[in-house]
């Protein structure tokens, strides 16, 4: 069994994780789009995606009543490439404040763009991704439509927060004893064939299983039909213009849309989305919008200032973790050829060091002795502010750009409201790290407005969370960067033990830091391959109270094992950070993220962590998150990537978890994840038409990295958080076998995803609808032999509804859960199912009439080669091709075959 664990340590304040974009008027603006440093130079991709939003804009504008239109979009371009006509970046970085990114893309995974959605319906997503190769390759309009609508799709995801209308493993259905093909609306039509072989037209085969069409079945458009929706099914089809009202939603249809929100796209984004007041309340134009104004932007040197607080209340173990933090951060997080300066500040402030540019490892460690180490005097913040903005403005005359990490105790003696407006004016980037769960107000608003981090480590000696919280105040440009491998802290007289591993893509400058509290401890590390590592191999550095080994060459793959001894009750941490073995292979990452901005209690937070290797999820793992608060509570969940509860998608990478034990006061989240007895792997990936030839393959010995998210405090609006009632089941599946139904979902818990409900309570309907919006007017379920199953479990139960289901019989299924307190869950999702006795000809498969001259369909299969044709009608662009049970195309030639988009 593979034990092998690393930590995620990820500390939140729920501020501000907002995407940057705003609405300025009827206009979008702030709308980043990031070119990777992983993309070689071509300046075409600048004129594409500038082409791509001016056409989406007008498209956008159209499809939401005129009222909105792309004002002001800014174009990212890698610090790598040449050109006179780039404006220097403000707070534009490739990993945080843009949503929509340019990237190759694992070559397993094509060229098509997709949306990152973690949450749950109207939530925004993470980010659109799109490759160079789709907005090169100008053939590809002809596959999927123009750019500008797939882009307004994926939008539409991203912002709104809204699905796919489609489902290519589920692209028939029965409806009132007829198949119908999954869509919305039920106004476009559709005609069902088979393509042979030779690339003829035959009528499609009937499953004797299911009653609906074999995998070789597709249905094809009718080209001149009118009808303007939806965006969210077909943006290729010229005719569609806008989504999905609600007196037109196919509510049948077992697509994503109705599985997670069961209303119309244009209730969502009307009702539900980040913009529902705006849209509401805004007035249509009175005539087009102008075209898009662009920026062209990019990030050349990174220039940083650190600004340390050396008052009178940072004096003893603070200045000292400071020291021991900017150290860490010097030494193997800053980049090579940045430039760093150095202030401190308490009654006054002083430069300790202008600029220096990083060139070698005597530079740091000339850097690295100008640290302050004595700590006395007032908290005048501004002038430390001032002292800084000045180093910044050094090199080119302005801090357009530049970075601040400002460290503190958190309460200032001047009124740091007077000097906050000129630092934000600025342009500069400033993070802030207060020690207080008191800090200023303004710290926070400064880092938020800027783009930078706010985060609120804790002062224990156990704790690493300043070391930490300084090796996340990374700019990413979207290559692969230094990964940490461990984190972790404790008070012993003994020893203090443990395991890092170190997977085959990271390895390089690998070092192991310890800080102990008091005396100086015996240290052993020992290779995979058995080499012990002593004192001798370290240095010690007496006046930080530090030990550091670093691996010389490339790091062992394998376990490395650790093993402290103090000889004294103490505190001891370790932190080991690596770097990828080659530049191009990707190491397997996780990023955590919290889905709420602020938390009073009265509404669960959701847990979120993404492994994944270069896009590519990381499926079957163990995670684990630990979330502590400063008062010492401990609360741990299981993290589950299993479509249920809290968890948006199954095997996406993606692992979640309500957490509902909220605590006034500070917290601190660490997750935890392991190779779950050798059965962590890559997912096996759908493209359009089929599942690529590609079996899921084991990940390695280690499976994520460490990853430092924002700080975070709950404040509860009473004594203790609200009683939360079971989770909404999301993946209710219904059978009919003779006149038996058969009934699957996961098991909701007592509060939300955790503990065990009470009861359900089941209701069937011939009215979806009725079941839908009166779910208390249903047939109801005898379920008094059911006895609900702990979160998480599969459950499977049979009913007989003591009626005879006819032939041709559709019926829909709900249920709801209660638990102690009688709290009642949101309706699930609806199931249907169908009885359908196969016969020599079923309803709904002839096609009379039908105009072969008039489809719309392309079908290039590189083993049958069949490309006859004008506009391919896919699943629009799948919502999550990254995942593996994520949507295929809407044309399906499930035959195992390989095709053009690999």
């Amino acid at each position: 069994m593979d034990s092998r664990m690393v930590f995620v340590l990820l500390w939140m304040l729920l501020l501000s994780t907002s995407t940057g974009i705003k609405l300025d008027g009827n206009g979008y603006v702030d709308v980043v789009i990031a070119i990777s440093s992983n993309v070689p130079q071509d300046n075409r991709l600048i004129d594409k995606i500038k082409e791509m939003v001016t056409e989406g804009s007008l498209y956008l504008y159209h499809a939401l009543d005129e009222k909105v239109y792309f004002k002001e979009a800014t174009i990212l371009v890698p610090p790598q490439w040449n050109g006179t006509n780039f404006t220097k970046a403000k707070t534009e970085s490739f990993g945080k404040v843009q949503r929509i990114i340019i990237d190759n893309a694992n070559p397993s995974y094509g060229f098509e763009p997709y949306t990152n959605q973690y949450g749950e319906c109207g939530a925004e997503g993470e980010y659109i991704h799109f490759t160079p190769e789709y907005l090169l390759n100008d053939t590809l309009t002809e596959l999927y439509g123009s750019r500008g609508k797939i882009f307004v799709h994926e939008w539409a995801h991203l912002r709104w927060g809204v699905f796919d209308e489609c489902n290519g493993e589920k692209p028939f259905y029965h409806s009132n004893g007829g198949i119908e093909a999954t869509r919305c609306s039920k106004n476009i039509k559709v005609e069902f064939y088979e393509v042979t072989a030779g690339g003829s037209l035959q009528q499609c085969s009937i499953d004797p299983q299911t009653s609906l069409p074999t995998k070789g079945c597709m249905f094809f458009l009718d080209r001149n039909q009118i009808t303007n929706s939806s965006i969210m099914f077909l943006p290729s089809l010229n005719a569609v213009t806008t989504f999905c009202h609600e007196n037109e939603h196919n509510y049948e249809a077992p697509n994503m849309q109705n599985k997670k929100c069961e209303k119309a796209t244009w209730t969502v984004i009307f009702e539900d989305s980040v913009d529902k007041d705006a849209l509401r309340s805004l007035k249509p134009l009175q005539s087009p919008p102008p075209p898009p104004s662009f920026k062209v932007v990019q990030r050349k040197q990174r220039v940083v200032c650190l600004i340390l607080d050396v008052s009178g209340s940072m004096a003893g173990s603070r200045i000292l973790q400071q020291q021991q933090a900017a150290t860490h951060f010097l030494r193997n997080i800053i980049e090579n050829q940045a430039r760093v300066g150095i202030v401190q500040f308490s009654t006054e402030a002083s430069t300790l060091s202008r600029l220096t540019t990083i060139s070698s490892d005597t530079t740091r460690e000339n850097l690295i002795k100008l640290l302050p180490k004595v700590a006395g005097g007032w908290t005048n913040m501004c002038l430390g502010l001032s002292q800084g903005l000045q180093i910044l403005q050094e090199d080119n005359g302005d801090a357009l750009g530049d970075e601040i990490i400002f460290l503190t105790d958190g309460q200032a003696t001047d009124n740091i409201a007077v000097c906050v407006p000129s630092a934000i004016q600025s342009g500069a980037i400033i993070h802030t790290l207060a020690f207080s769960n008191s800090a200023a107000r303004e710290l926070t608003e400064m880092a938020n407005k800027t783009g930078g981090q706010f985060l609120s480590p804790n002062d224990k000696t156990t704790s690493n969370q300043l070391m930490d919280a300084f090796a996340s105040l990374t700019l990413s440009t979207g290559d692969y960067i230094k990964e940490p491998l461990e984190s972790v802290g404790a008070r012993t007289s003994d020893w203090f033990n443990g395991t890092v591993s170190v997977d085959q893509t990271v390895g390089n400058k690998t070092s192991f830091v310890i800080i102990y509290e008091t005396s100086f401890p015996s240290v052993y590390i020992q290779s995979p391959s058995g080499s012990v590592y002593t004192q001798t191999n370290m240095s010690h550095d007496v006046s930080q109270k530090t030990v550091t080994l670093k691996i010389p060459g490339t790091a062992e793959h394998g376990d490395w094992k650790y093993s402290i001894q103090a000889k004294i009750l103490q505190a001891l941490t370790l932190t080991v950070t690596s770097q990828a073995t080659q530049a191009d292979v990707p190491p397997i990452i996780v990023k955590t993220h919290m889905n709420q901005q602020f938390s009073d209690g009265t509404k669960p937070m959701i847990v979120f962590a993404e492994v994944s290797q270069s896009y590519r999820p990381v499926i079957n793992a163990e995670v684990w998150a630990t979330l502590e608060s400063e008062t010492g509570s401990i609360h741990i969940l299981q993290l589950l990537d299993n479509g249920a509860g809290a968890d948006a998608f199954q095997n996406d990478g993606i692992y979640s978890r309500y957490f509902t034990k909220m605590v006034n006061g500070r917290s601190s989240l660490k997750v935890r994840v392991k190779n779950q007895d050798g059965q962590t792997k890559f997912a096996a990936l759908y493209v359009p038409g089929c599942v690529l030839n590609d079996e899921p393959r084991v990940a390695g010995h280690r499976s994520l990295s460490l990853y430092t998210g924002e700080s975070f405090m709950v404040k509860l609006s009473g004594q203790a958080p609200s009683n939360f009632p079971p989770n909404r089941i999301t993946d209710l599946s219904a059978e009919i076998q003779e006149d038996t139904v058969l009934l699957n979902w996961t098991a909701p818990g007592e509060d939300l995803d955790q503990g065990t409900a009470k009861s359900y309570e089941i209701r069937w309907s011939f009215d979806l609808k009725m079941l839908r919006f009166n779910f208390s007017n249903g047939h109801e379920v005898n379920t008094t032999a059911v006895s609900p199953q702990k979160a998480g479990s599969v459950e499977q139960h049979s009913f007989n509804l003591n009626i005879t289901i006819q032939n041709g019989t559709t019926l829909f299924f709900a249920v709801q859960s209660e638990d102690k307190q009688k709290a009642k869950s949101e309706t699930s999702n609806i199931a249907q199912a169908s009885k359908i006795l196969p016969g020599p000809k079923p309803q709904g498969i002839s096609n009379p009439g039908m105009n072969l001259t008039v489809l719309v369909i392309s079908l290039c299969v590189v083993t049958v080669v069949l490309c006859f044709i004008v506009v391919v009608v896919v699943c629009a662009v799948k919502r999550r091709k990254r995942s593996a049970k994520s949507d295929m195309a809407l044309i399906i030639t499930n035959e195992g075959q390989n095709n053009l988009y690999a």
